[in-house]
Formats: C-alpha cells, sequence, structure tokens
C-alpha cells in the first residue's frame, strides 16, 4: 500500500535556472557600467531624469523573478520556474527589441 510515485527528472530545468542565473548577473555587471555613466546626466540643480532611476530600479527586476523562479522550483511548479527565469531577460530583449528597431 506504500506505493511511491516517482517524480519526473527535473535536471534540465535545474540547468535552466543556473544558467539563466549566471546570465543575470553577467547583465548586472554591464548594467553596473551603464548605471555609473548615467550619473553624468544628473544637472548641476541635482535633477534626476525619469529614465536614470529607470535604469537604477532595473537589478529589482531580474532579482525579484530569480527569486520567484527559485520558489516555484522548490514547490514543484516546473513551468512557472521556467517562465520566471526566463521573464528575468524581459527588459534586456525589449531594451534591444527599441533599439533596433526605432
Amino acid at each position: 500500500m506504500s506505493e511511491t510515485i516517482e517524480q519526473p527528472r527535473r535536471t534540465g530545468l535545474l540547468v535552466w535556472l543556473i544558467l539563466s542565473q549566471a546570465l543575470a548577473v553577467a547583465s548586472l555587471l554591464i548594467w553596473f557600467v551603464g548605471a555609473g555613466m548615467s550619473m553624468m546626466s544628473v544637472g548641476a540643480d541635482g535633477d534626476l531624469p525619469a529614465w536614470v532611476l529607470a535604469i537604477w530600479c532595473y537589478p529589482i527586476f531580474p532579482l525579484g523573478m530569480s527569486i520567484a523562479s527559485w520558489i516555484a522550483y522548490n514547490r514543484r511548479k516546473n513551468r512557472l520556474a521556467a517562465i520566471l527565469s526566463g521573464l528575468s531577460f524581459a527588459p534586456i530583449i525589449l531594451f534591444f527589441l527599441i533599439i533596433n528597431l526605432g
């Protein structure tokens, strides 16, 4: 009566999560340079343009998506974990689409 249901292997998902986390860290290294350079656009009176604030808020999104994807992975919500992990690249992809199409 003590049948154990074998869970499907999740090694592919685990590899994707680790790979996406490494790419997110790499994007943060590039972001650090851009964020430092964006501070040069602050006016003499201390005005901070809205796009500078958007650049400085960028790390919140990948960090939140990474945490949520690992929580979903731990709760065995595999599809949600894969989607959330992929969403951490949405701002970068949107940025490059706007630059290339605009």
